[in-house]
């Protein structure tokens, strides 16, 4: 006989979660967050996850909460062995925890404790860890504190942005949470251990303020915001009068960036503007843009904008 599971996600990182699940049409019952005005007409739009579950002949609930008992008396009814949460965006309460035979497991897109919270990817990214992963975590009341039963691990390449990395441990998310269904299949529950003690931080939900590029801050950690920031909320700037959206951008090396002079340049000026892209000094060091996007244009490669805008040209 085989298991009776109720997913509950609601973004496109928790598809390949539910397919992994419903590999073997074990799962009785799909959660996700409610249908959310969208796009420009803010007409209704349905969650990735409920899209797929419609694909896949799944029932779809959609509570606006699960504190109030009408909705933990329908997850009760459906008799669930177990609870798989993956990027589900509502609190469980210890009453919901304590429905599934076998509990609740979560998905998790970082190496806890370290980044517990909404955004660990892209919080990794903009900190500069050489190192992440996905944590399948026995769920418990706390925010992401729960013990860890399985880990899957993938550094984080120089060239890694908050979409690539997104789509990578989304895909590592549905391979741990495989193997961790294969042993409770085979009657074997995970063994979950606690987190360590030490180490955590958390990961705060982005905000389109933080977006701006402040150029008084070094060219290193300007370059891992723009990596980070795509392909949302993309990070801008101010240069040359305009404001622009950033979705590409390079440090240079100490060498290339003494070679300019940038020491002697007050942050934020526009040292070259080349095929190559566009150099601006920094609080320490020089940032090469490479890609931008004016105020209702869309996204180009500098040498394209610099033919609109001629005169930034040093070579």
């Amino acid at each position: 006989m085989g298991l009776r599971i109720v997913f509950a996600g609601t973004p496109a990182f928790s598809v390949p979660c539910l397919d992994a699940a419903a590999a073997r049409g074990e799962v009785v019952a799909v959660y996700t967050q409610p249908d959310r005005p969208a796009g420009r007409g803010r007409a209704l739009a349905e969650s990735p996850v409920k899209q797929r579950a419609k694909q896949l002949g799944i029932e779809v609930f959609q509570p606006e909460k699960l504190r109030d008992a009408e909705a933990q008396a329908q997850l009760r009814a459906l008799k669930p062995d177990l609870m798989v949460v993956v990027a589900y965006g509502l609190i469980l309460p210890q009453a919901v925890l304590d429905i599934p035979t076998h509990g609740c497991w979560n998905v998790h897109a970082s190496l806890l404790p370290r980044w517990r919270g909404a955004a660990p990817i892209q919080r990794a990214i903009e900190a500069g860890d050489a190192i992440t992963g996905v944590d399948l975590m026995r769920m418990e009341k706390g925010l992401d504190t729960g013990p860890l039963m399985l880990r899957l691990m993938t550094p984080i390449g120089d060239e890694d942005t908050g979409g690539t990395l997104h789509d990578r441990l989304s895909l590592l998310g549905a391979e741990v949470l495989g193997d961790g269904l294969k042993l409770l299949r085979a009657g074997m529950l995970p063994v979950a251990t606690p987190q360590p003690a030490d180490g955590a931080t958390y990961a705060h939900k982005l905000d389109k303020t933080e977006a701006k590029l402040d150029w008084a801050q070094p060219a290193i950690a300007l370059a891992r915001k723009v990596r980070a920031f795509h392909p949302w909320p993309i990070a801008e700037c101010e240069l040359a009068g305009e404001r622009l959206r950033v979705h590409g951008a390079l440090p240079l090396s100490e060498a290339a960036a003494r070679a300019l002079g940038v020491g002697e340049r007050t942050p934020g000026t526009l040292i070259a503007g080349t095929k190559d892209g566009l150099t601006v000094a920094c609080g320490e060091g020089a940032l090469r843009l490479t890609h931008v996007q004016r105020e209702g244009g869309t996204p180009q490669p500098v040498a394209d904008f610099l033919n609109a805008r001629p005169q930034l040209r040093t070579a």
